[in-house]
């Protein structure tokens, strides 16, 4: 079975401008949607689940709230077997770093690569969408470093979103001037999607327009740039 759509979302997730995920729900074909709200553990967690449930009522879709906030919750076969057998998983914005730090190499990151390779829809939003790729563009610098590495060999910066925003772009800009040779640096503005479809063409949907940078400078090509990974 292929790959699910993968949705990196620059921020502000489940508000409106966000109606790209109708298109996710029909893709997954469930109407159901595993939240983990891990990044916000700090953040009051709960409200991230609650706007999420009163965003995907519109299309009647059900939201499960996850609550993987700690390592030892990553490592939880219980919340394993919740995200293996998921069609829709979200994760949400706040904290990349703690987000990082609490699935990198756990139970419930295995749970989540194997149910995107049996074709479930995966979204990540601000600090879900810079960590789910590898490298990831770190927030308190802008240099390259791990991330979760569901795609790899392309960075995101979230432009949009909480305390974590780059209203003024100064942090794509450091990672584009700090990235590998050859390495894409993906800038999404707030309410934007970068899709990634099952076939590995790449997209966008929403309010914004990424910006795509390959050996510090624009990509003439744009999203086209991503492909093949």
């Amino acid at each position: 079975m292929s790959q699910g759509v993968l949705a990196l979302v620059g921020g502000e997730e489940w508000t409106p401008g966000c109606e790209f995920d109708a298109e996710l729900l029909d893709a997954a074909g469930a109407g159901r949607v595993v939240v983990l709200p891990t990044a916000a553990a700090f953040e009051r967690p709960e409200r991230r689940v609650l706007a999420a449930s009163e965003w995907f009522a519109r299309w009647g879709a059900e939201v499960e709230g996850l609550m993987v906030t700690s390592r030892a919750d990553a490592q939880d076969d219980g919340a394993a077997a919740i995200v293996r057998a998921a069609r829709f998983v979200y994760l949400s914005d706040g904290s990349p770093l703690h987000l990082r730090s609490v699935l990198k190499g756990s139970k419930v990151l295995s749970a989540l690569s194997a149910a995107w390779s049996d074709g479930a829809v995966v979204a990540g939003a601000g600090a879900g969408a810079r960590v789910l790729s590898d490298p990831m563009a770190d927030p308190r610098g802008g240099a390259l470093t791990v991330g979760l590495g569901l795609v790899s060999g392309v960075a995101v910066v979230p432009l949009g979103g909480g305390l974590h925003d780059d209203a003024h772009g100064e942090k794509l800009h450091r990672s584009v001037l700090l990235a590998p040779s050859g390495v894409p640096v993906v800038g999404i503005p707030a309410r934007t999607a970068v899709l990634r479809e099952p076939d590995g063409t790449w997209r966008t949907s929403g309010q914004g327009e990424p910006e795509v940078f390959v050996d510090g400078h624009p990509a003439p090509q744009g999203l086209a740039a991503l492909a093949g990974r």
